[in-house]
């Protein structure tokens, strides 16, 4: 199913069923709640989807968010920290999210696993992109560094995700919501490929899947660290759903299609009926910048692949 992020457009809403509506108007049968849907526009889209004027095809973590937070913000309360408070904190909010997807009918509920504390060294690399100096020794050794400096680190952070799953999990085997990981941009966070991997073999894919943001995605392809459709072959039958977006490189993604670079064709073999196809476009663009763009992808998208 295709759907579209209110990531475009909750922070300018006061009303949830208007909010929905301004989606309903682009073409989308299906909204994803995106993580800046606030406590007081539920009920707007609750009645909303009551009255059949919108569905919703799933919700992104935190939602609605914190009480006392302002703004989105998925990465609040991270389910890898080791400070114990604030992973309760980050067990008690994803519950909430799994509860509420399960009130609207949603299927999955998207989620970051949080992050290997370390110095930013993504940024770093993107940096000497833009200078043009990907091919150089110095960005050889901080690549190469990061990896390792990651590897030495990351343990007792994946222990904390694994530990946080343990307790969300069975709320949302209960509730019939699978649970997506998201492809995150940083090398710093949580899950990289392996590690996807790991998740799934430690817990099956039958609560947990995976879920790939083209544009996080894209990004970990410029600076080496994944490739599109490797990772999408590895995890086939095992992917929840994607974030589309079009991207420019070396990071300008949530872009509306037709906007950047992506070939949005090198999705085709992958995408399969029972997926959700989330649209998250940043709240800056006019819906006139979207509307085509996206029916073009969607007709390519829809095509039966060929041999």
């Amino acid at each position: 199913m295709f759907a579209f992020s209110t990531c475009w457009n909750s922070e300018r809403h006061i009303d949830g069923r208007t909010m929905v509506n301004e989606v309903r108007a682009l073409g989308f049968e299906y909204v994803e709640l995106g993580h800046g849907t606030r406590l007081s526009l539920l009920s707007g889209v609750q009645e909303a989807v009551a009255a059949g004027e919108i569905k919703i095809s799933s919700v992104h973590n935190f939602c609605p968010t914190p009480i006392g937070v302002m703004g989105p913000a998925p990465n609040h309360y991270l389910p890898s920290s080791r400070d114990e408070e604030e992973r309760r904190y980050a067990v008690r909010h994803t519950l909430r999210t799994i509860d509420c997807a399960a009130a609207l009918g949603a299927k999955a509920v998207v989620m970051h696993l949080g992050r290997v504390q370390m110095r930013d060294y993504t940024y770093r690399l993107l940096n000497l992109h833009v200078e043009g100096r990907a091919d150089s020794p110095k960005y050889q050794r901080l690549s190469t560094k990061a990896v390792d400096v990651r590897d030495k680190k990351r343990q007792k952070y994946l222990d904390q995700v694994y530990r946080t799953l343990e307790e969300i999990l069975p709320r949302a085997k209960e509730m019939n919501v699978k649970i997506g990981m998201e492809t995150r941009l940083g090398i710093e966070e949580i899950p990289n490929e392996e590690e996807a991997a790991e998740i799934l073999a430690r817990f099956g894919s039958d609560t947990i899947m995976y879920w790939h943001d083209v544009g996080h995605a894209a990004v970990k392809e410029v600076l080496g660290l994944m490739c599109l459709d490797s990772i999408l072959n590895r995890f086939r039958g095992r992917t929840a759903g994607m974030h589309l977006q079009d991207f420019h490189p070396p990071a300008e993604d949530h872009l509306p299609p037709g906007i950047g670079q992506f070939d949005f064709g090198r999705l085709a073999p992958y995408v399969t009926d029972d997926m959700v196809l989330a649209w998250e476009i940043h709240p800056h663009w006019k819906a006139e910048e979207i509307a085509e763009g996206v029916k073009r992808v969607h007709e390519l998208l829809r095509k039966p692949v060929t041999a």
